[in-house]
């Protein structure tokens, strides 16, 4: 049985993940932005398992860090880390957000947030090999504009949206080859189009699939060895935006991505 700590545990997807294995007999650490809503769902989880829960605003990457830190000293087992937790593209026509640390919404909680998250886990996860870094994604992939990566001009909640899941696919394949040979698997999803989540629902769209519908592909490759540097389509193996697997576009984001964690 694993240890799994999941990112927006507290609704949606998340809180699906989160029941399905917990019931199965794994140890759930369920993050949350609402201390309240955290500490309701973990006390629904506690009935049917071993779980804790964890807050933070990953709006803030000081609580991110945070985040990582308190995890790794609270649960030094951990071996699965699920980056769920996600930003939508907002309401029709709305305009564009800040973070905490003044970044563009979506790419700040999207991107900088799951991968500020991993570096701070990656010592636990690398003392508990065999163990798997599960990012969720988006079919939804645009490619980042480098010279304005946090979209100051004509900005788009959709094209936010997908340049921050673009950027997080391009991170995951980096990332893999980087932890080749470690024992830690990285793997990226689409886990199904449109699900019925609050996300969808704010943008207007009505919703095509279930949260279980797209549980089925995050929970495999939670729970099993399907390799490292994949990108799936629910449970199948498929592609991600061309661009993503450009050594150039992928050596750029990272210079990027190091530049805006330092900010």
């Amino acid at each position: 049985m694993s240890t799994v700590l999941i990112t927006g545990a507290t609704s949606g997807l998340g809180r699906h993940l989160a029941f399905e294995l917990v019931r199965a007999g794994h140890v759930v650490l369920a993050h949350g932005r609402d201390a309240g809503r955290t500490e309701k769902l973990v006390e629904e989880l506690r009935a049917e398992g071993d779980a804790e829960g964890f807050v933070a605003d990953l709006a803030s990457l000081d609580q991110v860090r945070q985040l990582g830190a308190h995890v790794a000293d609270a649960r030094p087992e951990l071996d699965v880390l699920v980056n769920n937790a996600g930003v939508g593209s907002g309401p029709r026509g709305a305009g564009r957000e800040l973070s905490a640390d003044g970044h563009e919404l979506r790419l700040a909680v999207n991107y900088l947030a799951p991968v500020a998250l991993t570096r701070a886990l990656l010592p636990v996860l690398r003392a508990n090999a065999p163990a798997r870094i599960v990012n969720v994604g988006s079919a939804g992939q645009e490619p980042l504009d480098f010279d304005d990566p946090e979209l100051t001009r004509g900005y788009s909640g959709v094209s936010a949206y997908c340049r921050s899941k673009f950027a997080l696919a391009a991170h995951t394949f980096t990332l893999a080859a980087e932890l080749a040979g470690t024992g830690i698997s990285v793997n990226v999803l689409h886990p199904a189009t449109y699900m019925d989540t609050a996300m969808v629902r704010e943008a207007g769209v009505t919703p095509w699939n279930t949260v279980a519908d797209g549980a089925a592909g995050v929970l495999a490759l939670a729970t099993r060895d399907l390799g490292t540097g994949g990108y799936f389509d629910g449970t199948s193996p498929a592609r991600a935006h061309e661009g993503t697997y450009d050594p150039e576009v992928r050596a750029r984001l990272a210079t990027v991505t190091d530049q805006l964690l330092k900010l």
